[in-house]
């Protein structure tokens, strides 16, 4: 079987899993699930380029590229919200710990 094949089918299995981790806001198991596509990633960019001249597996190939794509539109659909929402809380409270300091509340 085409190596490059069985990669980004691996890939595109971490890929739904990731967007059900997602979906059910459990951000420390997405965070796995993208290092282990991390690690796909890097063996595939380590590698020189396989052309590939079958056209059924060039195909499926591309096909998998979408999914993957379409699965990364998704994660960011729901991480995104929940990241501002973060970004929102860290700064509320990095102003709070500025007046404190600035005021010596809280200090004692």
């Amino acid at each position: 079987m085409d190596a490059q094949l069985t990669m980004f089918e691996s890939m595109s299995h971490l890929s739904r899993d990731m967007v059900a981790a997602a979906q059910a806001n459990d951000w420390d198991r997405l965070s796995a699930l993208e290092s282990e596509v991390a690690r796909f990633r890097d063996q595939l960019m380590s590698r020189p380029a396989e052309p590939t001249r079958n056209e059924d597996l060039r195909r499926r190939k591309i096909a998998l590229i979408r999914q993957m794509l379409a699965d990364d539109r998704e994660v960011r659909a729901h991480a995104e919200p929940w990241m501002e929402d973060l970004k929102v809380l860290l700064s509320g409270q990095s102003r709070q710990k500025a007046v404190q300091n600035a005021y010596g509340v809280g200090s004692r």
